[in-house]
């Protein structure tokens, strides 16, 4: 079942150029990253690399906006970046991008080649709808600190997802839970993929159906639904 996927008026009274454009997918086959997935990953490096063309990552238009909205509600943007930026910083850096499964490599390499924030989240750990919102500092996330299941509380104001259990991910798409996290026995996946004026929507939806024809790539049969940007 598609879980339903709410923006609250607050969030969009912070960010009115917020665009998100959700991927359900069934039936899907996830393992330890390979050979594939690995050229994947260096291939969304050059394409980086191309697209910035000597400029850091946080000099680029999409990501300027995103670091202009983490300051709005409170975050530090050069502390805590937003997914993409942090996965663009690290592309272009000598240790490279992280290989962790499969599913993220794909997903991560979509990120990186279009510079827009993306997600995975195992469906079948949603608990009822997904929703963007601004904390009120009473939700549980519930994290993993040295090697110990934590739970840690948002800040007042700060945007997260959250479901009926908690918050997914934390500071808008800085940093998921373990609870949602895609793993190597996951089969169903809500990905997120998240844009801000300026980028275009139509930016959006072609990342969105690259990402969809990996999957179908990586997942032979797998059931692809691609939602609307909205």
């Amino acid at each position: 079942m598609t879980p339903t996927l709410t923006v609250s008026d607050e969030v969009r009274a912070l960010a009115p150029g917020f665009t998100h454009l959700a991927i359900e997918a069934h039936g899907l086959v996830n393992g330890p990253s390979t050979e594939e997935t690995s050229a994947l990953l260096d291939d969304a490096a050059r394409r980086l690399a191309a697209r910035l063309d000597g400029r850091a990552p946080h000099e680029d238009p999409h990501m300027a906006a995103w670091r202009a909205v983490y300051t709005a509600f409170g975050a530090k943007p050069s502390r805590t970046r937003n997914s993409a930026e942090a996965l663009a910083k690290r592309a272009l850096s000598d240790a490279g991008l992280p290989r962790i499964n499969v599913l993220v490599d794909v997903y991560n390499a979509i990120s990186v080649a279009h510079l827009i924030p993306v997600g995975g989240e195992d469906l079948d750990r949603i608990q009822g709808g997904m929703h963007l919102v601004r904390a009120t500092g009473d939700e549980e996330f519930v994290t993993v600190a040295a090697g110990e299941e934590a739970v840690e509380h948002p800040d007042t104001g700060e945007v997260v997802w959250r479901d009926e259990a908690g918050v997914t991910c934390r500071r808008w798409n800085w940093r998921q839970g373990p609870r949602t996290r895609l793993t190597e026995d996951s089969t169903s996946a809500l990905f997120l993929l998240e844009g801000l004026a300026p980028m275009p929507v139509a930016d959006v939806e072609q990342a969105g159906a690259e990402l969809a024809e990996l999957l179908e790539k990586f997942s032979p049969g797998a059931r692809i639904t691609v939602h609307a940007p909205a």
